[in-house]
């Protein structure tokens, strides 16, 4: 029973931080934004959902490799990711450009690796 509440918490305390980046911070949308900051080495933290193509996400983690920025898997589908951005539609992938008031940066990289 408790580790399943730890998830819990754990998923809200990360939903809050990203809804304190989307009010205060800057951040792009979608896949192709994605890889274009991760490219110009704006990014500082991507965010994948858990059912987006293996493809897709290999993709993603080869770029952010090569540009040392941390890649957090959400424990949600594109939908969940999308309504823990007060958007209405689905996300699939998320970077963070600049976290604003939100400490999300330092505290996603060290909590989760991704596994290779």
């Amino acid at each position: 029973m408790a580790p399943q509440k730890k998830t819990k918490k754990t998923i809200e305390s990360i939903n809050s931080r990203l809804a304190l980046v989307m009010k205060s911070g800057k951040y792009v949308l979608g896949y192709q934004q994605t890889l274009k900051s991760l490219r110009q080495g704006k990014a500082k933290l991507v965010i994948i959902a858990n059912n987006t193509p293996p493809l897709r996400k290999s993709e993603i983690e080869y770029y952010a490799m090569l540009a040392k920025t941390g890649v957090h898997h959400y424990n949600g589908n594109n939908l969940e990711l999308g309504t823990a951005c007060g958007k209405l539609f689905r996300v699939t992938t998320l970077s963070i450009t600049d976290p604003g008031d939100s400490d999300i940066i330092r505290s996603m990289p060290s909590a989760e690796q991704p596994a290779a």
